[in-house]
């Protein structure tokens, strides 16, 4: 079995090497072209390594959720709560590091009511966490009249969450770290073991001693905490605090996931699919602005990769 081939059948392996083929495509047509194709341009990568944490911090806790058979719609509404609460309270004179606490909090909060409404009834997590989107929205707007609040948190703050160091950016190290601490409690934990179980067979996860209910509550709280940091750290950047800060980031993380392999019913994924399916998502899109494509491109292609990964997916399980 060749080395190409060995990449394959790891179930990251496909989007693995799709997304080797697309970065070596920009880099050749950023080194033939450079004047046409600006991928290069240390401006471009700059703006890369800005926006990708965002949707892969979110991607990250939204797979863990998925894992376990379960979606989370609400993440874009949290991102945005969340930077708000904290935007808010420290416009307010509260202490930053309070301010930071209290917004995190309110983002694991929501995501710990999701859990819960999930566990304890009936209801699927599509519909409950779609209500729960919907009724944050509306508290955001609320609580502060759609009106946006500006974020100066200091220079060290933003130095932690947003500065640079040469061309990398501290908020995509602060995405390799997080991806590196999911990446140890997914594969090397049990907990891992447990959202995998509970994603593939619940009844066979509980006969084991696996409290199903508990593990999916860790993993609603966990999606809404990433949520929530993710919203911080976007305000951070641009010191402000908008109503529509968030806004429809929850479909593109579960595109990114779906692109990283992840099964929609649960129980198959891998840390590194989905970390690379949101790294793929801002890779087509930047190719489509240095292209000058319409803006709506981008959209065609989430929602048609999407339908295909699926499809993929259905034909790997079914050889499987």
């Amino acid at each position: 079995m060749n080395a190409i081939e060995r990449i394959r059948r790891h179930p990251a392996g496909n989007i693995a090497v799709v997304f080797t083929v697309v970065l070596a495509g920009c880099i050749i047509c950023g080194l033939v072209i450079p004047d046409n194709f600006r991928f290069l341009h240390s401006a471009n990568i700059a703006i890369l390594l800005r926006t990708i944490p965002l949707l892969g911090i979110l991607a990250i806790g939204v797979g863990l959720l998925m894992i376990t058979g379960e979606f989370d719609l609400s993440v874009g509404s949290v991102f945005g709560f969340s930077a708000l609460v904290a935007a808010m309270l420290f416009r307010e004179e509260w202490p930053l590091w309070l301010a930071i606490i209290i917004g995190l909090a309110a983002g694991g909060t929501i995501g710990f009511v999701n859990g819960l409404i999930v566990t304890q009834t009936a209801i699927p997590s599509f519909i409950a966490t779609l209500g729960s989107m919907l009724v944050v929205r509306g508290l955001i707007r609320a609580l502060n009249d759609s009106r946006p609040v500006s974020f100066y948190p200091g220079e060290t703050f933003e130095a932690v969450l947003t500065g640079s160091l040469g061309l990398m950016k501290a908020q995509f190290l602060w995405f390799l770290f997080i991806g590196a601490v999911a990446f140890y409690f997914l594969h090397l934990h049990r907990y891992g073991n447990h959202l995998y179980a509970v994603g593939g067979n619940r009844q066979a996860a509980t006969a084991t001693g696996i409290n199903v209910n508990r593990t999916k509550m860790i993993a609603f709280t966990i999606s809404g905490l990433l949520a929530g940091f993710a919203g911080i750290i976007g305000a951070t950047r641009v010191n402000s605090a908008v109503v529509t800060q968030g806004t429809g980031l929850e479909l593109e993380a579960i595109a990114a996931c779906v692109i990283g392999a992840l099964f929609l019913m649960g129980g198959r994924g891998t840390l590194i699919g989905i970390m690379l399916g949101a790294t793929l998502i801002h890779l087509v899109e930047d190719i489509l602005l240095l292209s000058r494509a319409p803006g709506y491109y981008h959209e065609t292609f989430v929602g048609a990769i999407i339908i295909i990964a699926v499809l993929m997916n259905q034909v790997v399980a079914k050889r499987d």
